[in-house]
């Protein structure tokens, strides 16, 4: 189960990226709430208010579905802000998971290390433009408004330098090639950004790890790009090292910045086969003997 970023960045775009995961893996997709083609059949006013907490439930009603439909508890992967998503997941239903893995990894900053990776990206493009909107805005997510952060974001995607570009080598290929989505689908992608971001993005900035805990009662992977700089690589490795939880790994995929599954996608699924499925092998021959 792969809960996307954004907010309501649907991945369902990159399904013909994982095909060779189809091999090993059930692979369920979800244009959350307010989210592309969630977003195109229900509207604003059927999207409803969004919330963090709101999106977990719909998740957690998702991961009930799918374990009465497959008999079997499911692996939670979150990605990017679907990360923030995917921890509370975790948190509050263990039950109903394997295993949980993070990917692109939200994480507490206190030293306000992104700020500071965020310059040096920008500086080393050249970009004074950027410079100065990120020193206007402070290190400070808590004080930043959404026009700047939307603008340090465009900036942020043309400063990534020698991994693939999550936007011009992922993103945008992805949707213009998808044999599932046509242009007015891709138009909805970007309303639904618009409209999550305007009700999430309060929430994100202010995002309360602490209110979270970092005691889990399954297991707990990251399995994060070695040099991303949208989620640190530090402050990802960081927060692991905080988590509490009956078994716990740290893999830093190769290469790769941001939305690391789909720039490394093979990496990724061998450390998948490697790392999480003898769970759901174990899960299964417990419940087989039982």
């Amino acid at each position: 189960m792969l809960i996307h970023g954004g907010p309501a960045s649907t991945y369902s775009v990159f399904s013909p990226l994982l095909r060779s995961w189809e091999k090993h893996f059930t692979i369920v997709q979800w244009d959350q709430r307010g989210a592309g083609k969630t977003y195109a059949r229900n509207g604003k006013e059927g999207s409803g208010a969004i919330t963090f907490n709101r999106l977990v439930q719909d998740g957690v009603e998702l991961a009930e579905y799918l374990c009465s439909k497959l008999h079997q508890k499911v692996v939670l992967v979150g990605s990017s802000v679907g990360s923030l998503t995917g921890i509370m997941m975790a948190k509050q239903r263990p039950d109903l998971f394997h295993a949980y893995v993070g990917t692109d990894q939200n994480a507490p900053d206190p030293r306000h290390l992104t700020y500071g990776l965020t310059m040096d990206a920008f500086r080393a493009a050249g970009n004074s433009k950027a410079v100065r909107l990120v020193e206007k805005m402070g290190p400070d997510p808590s004080r930043w408004n959404r026009n700047d952060f939307e603008k340090r974001n465009q900036f942020m995607v043309k400063a990534i330098r020698d991994v693939p570009n999550m936007i011009m080598d992922l993103f945008l290929p992805s949707m213009l090639s998808s044999p599932e989505h046509k242009m007015s689908d891709i138009i909805d992608i970007f309303k639904g950004m618009s409209f999550s971001l305007d009700h999430l993005f309060g929430e994100l900035m202010n995002f309360d790890f602490d209110k979270v805990g970092y005691h889990f009662e399954l297991p707990f992977f990251v399995f994060h790009g070695d040099r991303d700089i949208i989620t640190p690589t530090v402050t990802a490795k960081e927060y692991y090292d905080k988590i509490e939880a009956p078994y716990k790994e740290f893999v830093l995929i190769r290469n790769a910045g941001h939305l690391a599954c789909f720039a490394r996608s093979e990496q990724f699924l061998e450390e998948l086969i490697k790392r999480v499925r003898p769970l759901t092998a174990d899960a299964a021959n417990l419940s087989h003997k039982r």
